[in-house]
């Protein structure tokens, strides 16, 4: 139960979870905005919505593009590619390490797929929220968003420091009976602790139940007029 490939196992669980978690957040923003999620149906009201592309970006779309289906859905795709590719490198990565062939420069490879596929999924949600920043003002997305990216962004890219730290030797094990890796994976989990502590109180702000509770108030004392 000690093995590489078990760990793994565990660490791609969670990072499996986080990737949900950003499509989940997706979903919400498209009910706020009271537009399907699976036929992404542009209301005619704000086609034409300007889009602005960043670099590096700006190499595979223009500068500037108009808020239609076909933007939106790409939109929603660029968030929901990390969704598939984060578990399916997570079932390579296990196997692979169970029958002995991964070496390092194919994590490495794995790495630099995930750093890309991860930095357009959230690059997505950021132009996904400046172009419905109006619309959805009144639901306070941006506590949300980051919270959610924050969460995201601090588990992904500190697990990567800490790969650095160990190949260039800053990490290192003092004790013959303990790996590495399970020193780099203690001070991942240690950290990731310390960051849920602060954002589950940002999170209680951030999705506060109030405006539900307002609601079944108003819903209630409805029922009880008829």
């Amino acid at each position: 139960m000690g093995s590489k490939p078990f760990f793994t196992f565990l660490e791609s669980v969670k990072e499996c979870y986080e990737a949900i978690v950003m499509a989940k957040f997706l979903g919400l923003m498209y009910t706020y905005l009271n537009i399907s999620i699976s036929k992404t149906i542009v209301p005619d009201e704000i086609k034409g919505r300007q889009i602005h592309h960043s670099f590096p970006m700006t190499l595979f779309q223009p500068h500037t593009a108009h808020l239609n289906h076909h933007t939106l859905k790409l939109l929603k795709n660029w968030t929901w590619q990390f969704v598939v590719i984060r578990p399916v490198l997570s079932i390579l990565m296990v196997a692979l390490q169970m029958f002995g062939m991964y070496p390092s420069w194919l994590s490495w490879t794995f790495t630099i797929i995930l750093n890309i596929s991860v930095s357009l999924a959230l690059y997505s949600l950021v132009v996904f929220y400046h172009v419905f920043a109006k619309e959805l003002a009144p639901h306070k997305p941006l506590a949300k968003f980051l919270c959610v990216k924050g969460i995201v962004f601090f588990v992904f890219w500190q697990g990567i420091l800490l790969n650095i730290l160990v190949a260039l030797g800053i990490i290192r094990s003092h004790h013959f009976w303990l790996e590495v890796e399970r020193i780099q994976e203690g001070i991942q989990n240690v950290l990731v602790i310390v960051e849920m502590v602060f954002f589950s109180i940002a999170m209680r702000h951030a999705y506060s139940a109030a405006p539900y509770r307002q609601e079944a108030v108003a819903s209630s004392g409805d029922k009880k007029k008829e």
